[in-house]
């Protein structure tokens, strides 16, 4: 389980005051020391993370947060990255110390329920204080689960993991496929991988290990080739292929070799409906008609690799855009969780796959933009627009169209 990436695992946050308990929890929880554990107001300092199984949810990542009411200077950095946490939380446990109920609570339940988030209520440090009847009862008319804990004590944990587990959301408990969706059981898929410099050696990068899985999940066939090769193995094929799925970089040359009635796309369009919103990338895309000289684009790549050569999102893609365009562009570069608070500075967001990011920190990035009115879209969604390929990219997928 250690070895399942963060992107896709159910991402819990742990949200509340200083000093309410958070890390003791998640300590109890995880039955490891993982979190420093002080009378100390603000121990925690920056989001700690672990990972975990927690059955039938299976691989979950337990985010322990910084106290949002942190003071001070570095106190407000702190709580900033806890805000950040909000992004990418599929489930929320919001702790209250004791009888201890407020403004400040309201505000972090409300934060969560705005972004849709399920939460549950946690009454810790229950030897030394009772939650108030009143708040239960008004917890209980709006259908928000409570439990009360003693973390220290080892009471409550229990109950904390059940109710976990029916407040996690729904397609947790059943992973949407990649493609599998896409095929008929017993399909041969073809998936088109080059292997360059920014390819890690002795081995394939994660959405294409991914839907290898997922097609044999489907119980389909695979078949692997370098888009030099993609021609010759076409050829010996007694049938036309399902599915063909290539890098986006390499698209307009697959483009070429493979026959206009089987369906193309890349693996990055796959991911933007996996981990995001393909519809809310295509519309975005044609934000890339109305850029100017001078405008600013911001590229978000969720992996934190080393630039190499002809890197695609810092190189190629800036390029095609300009090239596209004929205008001379801004592009700036934001790697991991990063995101701009001001993000209404730019007039297009380009985002990676998202492979290590979960679909929970893709959808928040989506609904900022759109709160700001900025267009978001995507990588493979922005490289067959501005080769004048996206309708073929979307042919596996009833009722999109790319246009013009």
């Amino acid at each position: 389980m250690k070895a399942t990436p963060k992107g896709m695992r159910v991402h819990i946050g742990l949200f509340g005051r200083r000093n309410v308990g958070k890390s003791s929890l998640l300590n109890a929880l995880t039955r490891q020391e993982v979190s420093i554990v002080s009378d100390v107001p603000g121990t925690t300092t920056d989001p700690v993370e672990k990972p975990m199984e927690l059955p039938p949810l299976g691989p979950v990542l337990f985010i322990d947060t910084a106290g949002i009411d942190d003071e001070g200077a570095l106190g407000e950095v702190r709580a900033g990255r806890t805000r950040q946490v909000f992004e990418r939380t599929d489930l929320g446990i919001l702790v209250a110390a004791g009888a201890d109920w407020g403004s400040f609570e309201e505000g972090v339940l409300g934060e969560l329920e705005r972004r849709k988030i399920p939460v549950i209520v946690v009454f810790n440090k229950s030897d030394l204080g009772a939650p108030a009847p009143a708040t239960l009862r008004d917890l209980e008319k709006r259908k928000i689960p409570v439990v009360v804990t003693a973390a220290g004590l080892g009471r409550g944990i229990g109950g904390l993991r059940e109710a976990l587990v029916r407040s996690a959301p729904e397609e947790f408990l059943e992973a949407p496929p990649i493609l599998g969706d896409l095929i008929a059981p017993g399909s041969m898929v073809v998936l088109v991988v080059p292997i360059d410099l920014e390819a890690p050696r002795g081995r394939l990068i994660l959405p294409q290990v991914q839907s290898i899985r997922d097609v044999l999940d489907h119980d389909s066939c695979c078949l692997v080739v370098k888009e030099r090769e993609l021609r010759t193995a076409l050829g010996r094929l007694r049938e036309s292929p399902a599915l063909v799925v290539t890098d986006s970089q390499v698209f307009l040359r697959v483009a070429g070799d493979v026959p206009d009635g089987v369906p193309l796309t890349s693996f990055s369009i796959l991911f933007a409906r996996l981990k995001g919103d393909l519809a809310e990338f295509v519309r975005g895309v044609k934000a890339v008609d109305r850029l100017r000289a001078g405008d600013r684009v911001l590229v978000l790549e969720s992996c934190a690799h080393h630039p190499i050569g002809e890197d695609i999102g810092r190189v190629k893609i800036p390029r095609w855009i300009r090239q596209y365009t004929g205008a001379d562009l801004e592009f700036v570069h934001l790697q991991g969780h990063d995101f701009p608070e001001e993000i209404g500075a730019y007039q297009l967001v380009i985002h990676c796959g998202s492979c290590m990011l979960n679909r929970r920190e893709v959808l928040s990035r989506i609904l900022r933009c759109r709160e700001a009115g900025v267009p978001i879209t995507n990588y493979g969604v922005a490289i067959t627009y501005s080769l004048g390929v996206l309708d073929r990219a979307l042919s596996p997928f009833p009722g999109f169209r790319g246009g013009r």
